[in-house]
Parts: structure tokens; sequence; C-alpha cells
């Protein structure tokens, strides 16, 4: 049996912004060499493959082009988005390598998500310079106030942020050495940032492991970077904030993440979908 492939463009309204996603609803009839090859062909930073369960709840997995990755915050939303425009609206349960996911999505058809308990760590000073010697950034590029770091809410991301806007959007970065600094350290995207205000943020998000340049819009980065805010106590007042990504691409994301006082409990990370044809 072949499975019904759909396309969606997360945290965008617009065809022609956001993150492309492939969506598989049923896939239960698909096993692994056939959901890999789907990805593939798709060429999306990410597919989701839902497999229904007895219980009411999904199983989950997640293929980039190259290989499986234990969660996608932009897949996640796109399928949760296509499947209420299925199903209806409501609260579902998601398991995946990751973890528990709970989402839930509105009769606005705007999702939720709320990431696995969160974890933050410290980037060597061997691994930050490694990373920036891929990236071609200098130690001085770097916002002071906002040290790098390892965080983790489904994957793990190395978070770096940038002096300015400016050396944001100059981003030319050598594929082959990240991509092999990325896999042996376990990273899944490296979340570059630049913080505008304290509730305005902007990321780009490389990611060579996946053969992606670069994700326009990374749901999990924003949940990672929601929990490396709060361990360092640089949230707004009200423990929320937005992300833009995707405008250095010419595809404009909005990302809105929300901190629970209790951070273990899952970092909120809210958008839009919009189904997209094969050819956008």
């Amino acid at each position: 049996m072949t499975a019904a492939v759909l396309r969606y463009s997360a945290f965008t309204t617009d065809p022609a912004g956001g993150n492309p996603a492939g969506v598989v609803l049923d896939a239960r009839s698909l096993d692994d060499a056939a959901m890999q090859r789907i990805a593939a062909d798709l060429g999306y930073s990410e597919t989701a493959f839902l497999l229904p369960r007895a219980d009411g709840d999904l199983d989950v997995r997640y293929f980039s082009p190259l290989a499986e990755v234990s969660f996608c915050g932009h897949a996640t939303i796109a399928a949760m988005v296509a499947r209420a425009r299925a199903h209806g609206p409501g609260d579902v349960v998601l398991h995946t390598q990751a973890g528990r996911v709970r989402v839930t999505v509105g009769d606005d058809l705007a999702a939720t998500l709320t990431s696995v308990t969160p974890r933050v760590d410290a980037l060597s000073a061997e691994h930050l310079d490694a990373l920036l010697a891929t990236l071609g950034w200098r130690h001085d590029d770097l916002d002071a106030t906002l040290p790098p770091g390892l965080a983790y809410a489904g994957a793990w991301h190395p978070v770096v942020a940038a002096a300015s806007r400016a050396r944001l959007a100059e981003l030319h970065y050598d594929f082959d050495a990240l991509a092999a600094l990325m896999k042996v350290r376990g990273w899944t995207t490296v979340n570059l940032v630049w913080r505008e205000d304290a509730q305005t943020l902007h990321a780009r998000n490389p990611f060579p492991p996946g053969g992606v340049v670069e994700d326009p819009a990374t749901g999990a980065a924003a949940a990672a970077l929601g929990a490396y805010l709060a361990a360092r106590d640089q949230l707004p007042a009200s423990r929320a904030f937005v992300i833009h990504q995707g405008h250095d691409l010419g595809r404009p994301s909005v990302l809105k993440v929300e901190v629970p006082a209790e951070v273990r409990d899952g970092v909120r990370v809210s958008g839009t979908a919009v189904e997209i044809s094969a050819t956008d």
C-alpha cells in the first residue's frame, strides 16, 4: 500500500515562507527504508511519519534526507495542523524517540507543542573554537551577555549568540567540516541567534548532518533556546519571546516560545502551518 505524502510549511501562513515538511498521517504500512526514501525524495529538512496507536496516542518518527532524527519541532507543528484538518482540533500525545511530546491544536489551527524535559550544559572552549572555525566567526563576533552553551529539548543544539544582526546575516560556513564536527558531538543543528530585545530574537540554524544547509524554522532549537535563556536568567518577565527565522533565506518564519516556571515541565513552542503544493 502506498502512503499519501502531504506537504506543509510550518511557522508561517504563507506557502512561500516557513520551513517545509513532509507529513504522512498513517505510516503503518511503511518500513524504515520506505520512510527514508520518501524523506530523501522530498528533500525537505524533515518528514514526519505518524503511526496511530490503539489508545489514541501517536507514535512519530522523523527523517531528514540523510538519516532519522530523534525529534523535529517544525515537522511536528506541520503534522499536527495537517492531522487537525483531517480529524479536527484537540490535544494529542506524541511518542517520539526523545520521549512524550504533548501537542494542542486550537480551532484556529494554530499548534502548540510542549517539549520533553529540557537540559542545558556547558560548551567547552575546545568545542567552541572548533565550531567558530567552521563558521568563520571570531570570539569578538559574539554577544558577551549570552555566553555559548549547549541546550536540549529533544535534540542537542549549541547556542551561539552573535553580537550584531549583521554578523548573523553573513553566514558562509564550511559544510563538510561542520557536518563532521556535529556528527562527532551529536548536535542536530547549530542555533545561531541575535537578541534584538528581551522579547525578540533572530535565529539561523545550519543543519548539515541532515544534508540541509540551513533550516528556515527550527522548533526543537526554539524550545532548547527557551531552556538556555531560563538557565541564564535571561528571560523577560513574561517568560515568553518570539523568534524570527528564515528571513535571510527568503522564507520568513515566526516561532512563539513560552517557558513555564517549572522548566522541567517542558518548553512550549507555538506556530501555524499551511499546505503547500509540490512546486512551492
